[in-house]
């Protein structure tokens, strides 16, 4: 049933229970840890990878690219696979289980084996971006257009929340690891990635429970996949037809470069190019997440006022000066400041653009999971191209500041596409 209430708040409750992973491994204590367990004996930051020399933080920005690499690969045939047996709660749930178990597999990274760690951290990424194209499904499913903005902006209200509540336990035990009879601040952080796997697992099980199956009453007959691979055939030659969708997804795609390598790297950058200490790195992400929590609101509360596009392009051009902001940033209170400001246009961007895709999908289509497959291999290919561009800059350069630099031009790319889409033309027919 449409607007369901309950049905919108287990929705929301998945991202209470996923986005402990975001901002726990993705952005606060696993960048931190992982950069101070991978210095090798003589204080550098070069690390062996099976057998191969690299710089740490480039290698882990490799490794990000790979994993959504692996995941734009095989969601389009998965999401062909759901939509035909509407199985999209089974595929939610198996990418879930991926990603928490690598969570939980984390605790083992002790530095010493950084192959393991990342092997684990690559495949918490699939999970959770792999996840997110099923999750994102439901959303057409279970409300109507006219709410899609304000309940996505509430489901990434609810992650912000979750996050910090997560991150806040996690970190007073970090703080305070000899009270809670723990060896060092070490083995706290890797108890903080059992806890985001745990839950991961518990919270998502209870959301998953409780949103409709089969919503169209699909009964597949013969094979699983060759129908799945048919049925994305089917989305692809509607796609064709839908000009505001393929500017869209192109638009997507690079705005999304930008905002996604920034909340990636963010912690990085500060630690390396700042210096900044642990504590204050903590703060910052804290910082960022409750400024998301009001950033979703607003620009949901303008979408309504001004259009879908119109408040995306606004905040690109924020991300556009963020982003030539961040190469000139030297003191800790510059960095604080931007971080605010990346918190508030990030909670909105992330909501609207979720939102703004279930807009120019066409209406009443069976075939929700393989419409946002394209949205999430566009996700995905935009982080494997972002992060690697980020990290070979850094490489060539010896400088993520050059890397940052090269961020703005990502974004205005994405507003010249942004600034052709039209939502009327959200129809199948459109030539």
């Amino acid at each position: 049933m449409l607007n369901d209430k309950k049905t919108i708040n287990a929705w929301c409750m998945y991202d209470w229970a996923n986005s402990v992973y975001s901002l726990t491994i993705t952005s606060a204590i696993f960048p931190i840890y992982y950069q101070a367990v991978t210095v090798n004996a003589n204080g550098g930051d070069t690390v062996d990878f099976f057998g191969i020399q690299v710089v740490n933080s480039v290698l882990y920005s490799y490794a990000l690219s790979a994993s959504f690499l692996l995941v734009a690969v095989v969601l389009p045939i998965l999401s062909g696979i759901a939509d035909y047996a509407g199985k999209k709660k089974f595929f939610l749930k198996l990418f879930m289980m991926i990603g928490s178990l690598s969570c939980i597999g984390l605790y083992f990274f002790t530095g010493k084996n950084v192959e393991w760690g990342i092997f684990c951290s690559a495949f918490a990424s699939v999970g959770y971006s792999g996840s997110l194209v099923f999750y994102d499904a439901f959303l057409s499913e279970i409300v109507t257009e006219d709410k899609r903005d304000i309940v996505s902006a509430k489901g990434y209200s609810y992650g912000y929340i979750g996050g910090v509540i997560l991150l806040v336990i996690n970190l007073v035990t970090i703080e305070m690891y000899d009270v809670f009879g723990l060896a060092n601040e070490g083995v706290a952080s890797r108890i903080a990635f059992l806890t985001v796997g745990f839950w991961w697992i518990g919270f998502s099980l209870y959301a998953i429970s409780r949103l409709p199956e089969n919503v169209h009453g699909r009964k597949p007959e013969g094979n699983f996949i060759a129908n799945g691979y048919r049925e994305l055939g089917n989305v692809w030659k509607q796609m064709k037809g839908m000009n505001s969708m393929r500017k869209y997804l192109l638009a997507f795609f690079f705005y999304n470069m930008g905002v996604q390598t920034i909340m990636y790297l963010a912690a990085t950058f500060g630690a390396k190019e700042l210096k900044m200490e642990t504590s204050k790195l903590i703060m910052t992400i804290l910082l960022i997440q409750f400024v998301g929590v009001a950033g979703s609101y607003l620009f949901a509360f303008v979408s309504k006022k001004k259009g879908n596009i119109r408040s995306l392009m606004v905040m690109i051009v924020i991300w556009i000066i963020c982003s030539l902001y961040a190469y000139f940033v030297q003191q800790e209170i510059e960095f604080f400041v931007l971080a605010a400001v990346v918190g508030l246009v990030m909670g909105g961007i992330q909501s609207l653009s979720r939102a703004t895709f279930s807009k120019v999908m066409p209406k009443d289509t069976v075939d929700t999971a393989s419409f946002f497959s394209f949205y999430d291999v566009t996700y995905n290919l935009s982080i494997v191209f972002g992060t690697f561009v980020y990290g070979y800059i850094e490489m060539v350069t010896g400088s993520m500041r050059n890397s940052a630099l090269a961020l703005a031009s990502f974004f205005v790319i994405g507003i010249l596409f942004l600034s052709q889409v039209k939502l009327k033309d959200a129809s199948p027919q459109i030539a």
